[in-house]
């Protein structure tokens, strides 16, 4: 596997079905992280850590670009399959919108990483997904905030940001 990683971002265009990248178990088509790590030899199990925490770095990354309002620059080298689905003036307009309204960051806590495989036809478009979640606290939020970046495995075998989402504790995640 690849493991260059391009910092790119490009928000799924119904941004509410970004979280749907995020592992849940009722979705068929993933594969379940626990048992797969089971049968996984101490070499495999130290390249997933490798790739969790390169993969992390990387996610932090993202979202330091969206701190520094850099998010126009992040969709630029976004994946090609997620700039199909959404403009980078729509991209650019909703992550300011949701920032604003939580304000500075003021810390982030650990990542938590999960995987994904969604079949053609899926909400999603078809393909590999990495996604880091954050619980990151806000200047105008009293509660930590979910901050996810879900990366998709190209055709080209490298991992680009497929999504960026924030969810609060009342929106449902």
């Amino acid at each position: 596997m690849n493991h260059r990683f391009l910092l790119s971002v490009a928000l799924v265009a119904f941004i509410g079905t970004a979280s749907a990248q995020q592992a849940q178990p009722s979705q068929p088509a993933q594969q379940p992280a626990a048992p797969a790590q089971q049968t996984l030899t101490p070499q495999q199990q130290a390249q997933l850590a490798k790739q969790n925490a390169d993969m992390s770095k990387a996610a932090l990354q993202v979202m330091q670009m969206v701190d520094a309002n850099q998010i126009g620059q992040v969709w630029d080298t976004a994946s090609t399959t997620m700039k199909r689905v959404v403009t980078r003036d729509d991209f650019v307009k909703q992550i300011t919108i949701d920032r604003n309204k939580l304000g500075k960051v003021s810390s982030r806590g650990n990542p938590a990483v999960s995987r994904s495989q969604f079949p053609a036809g899926a909400s999603v478009p078809e393909g590999f997904y990495l996604n880091v979640a954050v619980p990151s606290t806000f200047a105008n939020s009293q509660e930590p905030v979910r901050e996810l970046v879900s990366f998709r495995l190209d055709e080209d075998k490298v991992w680009r940001v497929s999504g960026y989402s924030l969810r609060g504790p009342g929106d449902g995640n």
